[in-house]
């Protein structure tokens, strides 16, 4: 049982924004792709999905930055950084929950099969970005949004232009949201070498963020205004972009703690604009 909590811990199941943060995009890529009815047999398949690659994804990011997390005081008592569970382990967790996620789309069609595969090299390669990449969490939107094209694929069999919108959407909004997160570690960051937008950004953090929110906010519109969405869609990006306006002052001093809860706070933002274009297709 003890080894079991340390598994859950080292997925983060006791931090379920990230699985939010993956959640919010699919749905409405899967409200959009079905003109507002999805199949529920999907919403379930999806739902499940983004839990055990969201899981998988954890497991593969500790295993990559063991040597770093050991460093950073928010990350040093993590079970695999802390020496609680072994490398392979990690590993192991991550293939069973990365397995299991592909049993879930079988009866699915090929196209969404194959993008899957991709969203699986995408996911692991991520943590090695950091190394290298100035803006890793430009990477991040691409790897916590493919469950877009992939909603796409499933209830469509095609990726329409409107879904990479979507998923450019997701970039930016990953951005916005790991910025203020990797705000709160930047001085960590900094002394193990690790590179993240927040230190990219410099002095311009805090510009960065809106403008990454404002850049979402119109492609969502856009792709949202193309499918007929009106009154209801508005008011729910309306209520995200209050959202945003709370998050600047929040940000705007470099406060750790309200840099973090920034962070948290976005999965308020996602919810808004998935209840916007739920509720305009339900309301029609």
């Amino acid at each position: 049982m003890n080894r079991l909590k340390l598994y859950a811990r080292l997925v983060r199941m006791d931090k379920p924004i990230g699985i939010l943060l993956l959640l919010w995009p699919t749905l409405i890529a899967l409200w959009l792709a079905s003109d507002g009815k999805p199949d529920w047999k999907l919403v379930l398949i999806f739902s499940l999905g983004t839990v055990l690659m969201r899981s998988a994804g954890c497991a593969i990011n500790d295993y990559a930055d063991r040597d770093f997390d050991k460093h950073v005081k928010r990350t040093a008592e993590r079970p695999l950084t802390s020496g609680r569970i072994a490398p392979r382990e990690a590993l192991a967790v991550a293939a069973v929950l990365a397995f299991l996620a592909f049993a879930l789309i079988l009866p699915l069609n090929a196209l969404t099969k194959e993008l899957s595969v991709a969203a699986v090299l995408i996911a692991a390669s991520y943590p090695y970005f950091k190394r290298f990449f100035a803006i890793p969490q430009a990477y991040l939107g691409i790897a916590f949004g493919f469950g877009i094209p992939m909603a796409f694929a499933a209830v469509q069999n095609q990726v329409p232009p409107a879904a990479w919108l979507l998923l450019l959407a997701n970039i930016f909004w990953a951005v916005a949201y790991d910025t203020e997160y990797a705000m709160v570690d930047r001085d960590d960051d900094l002394k193990i070498g690790i590179k993240t937008s927040a230190i990219t950004f410099g002095q311009f953090d805090v510009l960065a963020v809106m403008f990454c929110y404002a850049v979402t906010f119109a492609l969502v519109f856009l792709v949202g205004w193309q499918y007929g969405l009106r009154l209801w869609f508005i008011a729910g990006l309306l209520v995200a972009a209050a959202c945003a306006a709370y998050h600047y002052t929040l940000i705007r001093e470099r406060d750790r703690a309200g840099c973090f809860t920034a962070f948290l706070h976005n999965n308020w933002l996602g919810a808004a604009i998935f209840a916007g274009v739920a509720l305009d297709y339900l309301f029609r």
